[in-house]
């Protein structure tokens, strides 16, 4: 069965997967946006795994349990330092490293938001570009993983990765809650 990608507006921490990948700073701390919305409904518990696993090099990515969310596991992709700002670079190595992280705990869906789009300051269509394009790369090998949401925030955001996806692929984007 090869993997599908869905397209869905909604707030991440809602979503039920066995991860949900985190926007993270490379020290792990959970501040705001997406990370502090995990901190928020998840509890406490993330940022103390955070706290004995960080920091990480930028573009790599960490794997903690996911507290209270519905999700089993989170994966923090640390696209920038503290304060800092997402680089194409970084959320390349981050995506990437987040799905491998995922192959090794041998998990068939993952939710990812747009990385980097929040405080960072990284450009939406970039960011569809580079995360929709490791998505696809990704799934040309064998893969444990069967459904990939991108769960975005608004409608905007979601207009854009769907149309990128569109234009990648030549496919419509499909649509399922996650």
């Amino acid at each position: 069965m090869s993997a599908r990608i869905y397209f869905t507006k909604g707030d991440i921490t809602e979503a039920e997967v066995d991860a949900v990948v985190n926007a993270a700073n490379n020290d792990l701390q959970l501040g705001a946006g997406v990370a502090g919305a995990i901190r928020t409904k998840g509890g406490p518990r993330i940022q103390e795994e955070c706290d004995r696993i960080g920091p990480v090099r930028l573009g790599e990515t960490a794997v903690t349990t996911a507290g209270n969310l519905k999700a089993y596991y989170v994966i923090h992709a640390a696209s920038m330092q503290l304060g800092g700002r997402t680089t194409a670079e970084s959320l390349r190595n981050s995506t990437r490293n987040s799905l491998l992280r995922a192959e090794e705990k041998g998990f068939k869906t993952i939710a990812f938001p747009a990385i980097g789009t929040g405080i960072a300051g990284f450009p939406m269509q970039d960011c569809a570009e580079i995360m929709i394009g490791e998505v696809l790369e990704h799934l040309k090998s064998r893969t444990s993983l069967e459904k990939i949401y991108f769960v975005l925030f608004d409608d905007a955001a979601l207009k854009t990765f769907e149309g990128t996806y569109m234009r990648l692929t030549a496919r419509p984007a499909a649509g399922q809650k996650a």
